[in-house]
């Protein structure tokens, strides 16, 4: 494949599971995560990241159609390697489905897809998603090996990892940002599009966004917790605005 170059304008993806995990905290309607998308939207998101876990902790089936029909933001659907997941994803046709590991004990997506070794169970999924229009990304550490299962694999995206970079400090993080930069290049350089997302931060991101490779970052968990102090418009246009000055 030949060589691509990320935009010079970052994307910002933003994960709006929490604002359902805390309606579902007492059942109900409120508060509604297609309200999330709305104002993602009025505030200059570029998407939507929604994860249908099997255990529907968060964003529920209904919630899909809901989101999809209330901007036109491209939803990026966060799912298991399962025939259940892809009969959903192919029934609403997001933009991009982003394969993800699951466990069903986890508070939170733990490491990335092992894509590599497993290979056969998502090879047949990753091929009914492309040959229904669908854009396929998986959620891997950056490693050589897994861009290049990525690579085997036909993905034309994929996410990595940013946990590890996100936990560390001092040398440790700086190793890991290399790391992070270099399987960034690795994945455009093979015509895959690079993104990254897990525990970024306003104190954390600006490395990560400075990454030229870099077509997007997904980032959630963060700033619905940042959304309770300040509201998420706020939260979304600072985190946009760090982002862009990272870019220069």
């Amino acid at each position: 494949m030949s060589s691509t170059l990320a935009p010079t304008r970052l994307r910002l993806g933003v994960n709006i599971d929490h604002v359902a995990t805390i309606r579902n905290a007492r059942g109900g309607d409120h508060p509604d995560p297609v309200r999330a998308a709305e104002i993602v939207a009025a505030v200059g998101g570029d998407g939507i990241t929604a994860h249908l876990r099997e255990d529907r902790r968060h964003i529920r089936d209904a919630d899909l159609a809901r989101i999809q029909a209330a901007t036109e933001l491209p939803l990026n659907l966060e799912m298991a390697a399962t025939e259940e997941m892809l009969a959903i994803a192919l029934r609403h046709k997001p933009h991009a489905a982003c394969i993800v590991p699951e466990k069903r004990e986890e508070r939170t997506t733990e490491g990335g897809l092992d894509a590599a070794g497993l290979h056969n169970q998502i090879a047949p999924i990753v091929g009914k998603l492309l040959d229904a229009g669908i854009r396929v990304s998986l959620f891997i550490e950056a490693k050589a090996e897994q861009i290049e299962a990525a690579l085997r694999l036909n993905a034309t995206i994929v996410e990595l990892h940013t946990g590890e970079y996100a936990h560390a400090t001092g040398e440790q993080r700086a190793a890991e940002l290399k790391r992070i930069a270099d399987m960034a290049a690795l994945a455009a350089k093979n015509g895959i599009e690079p993104h990254a997302g897990h525990g970024l931060t306003y104190e954390n991101v600006q490395p990560i966004a400075a990454i030229p490779q870099l077509a997007e970052l997904n980032i959630g968990h963060y700033l619905v917790g940042e959304a309770i102090f300040t509201g998420l418009g706020p939260a979304v246009s600072r985190m946009r605005q760090l982002m862009d000055e990272a870019r220069g």
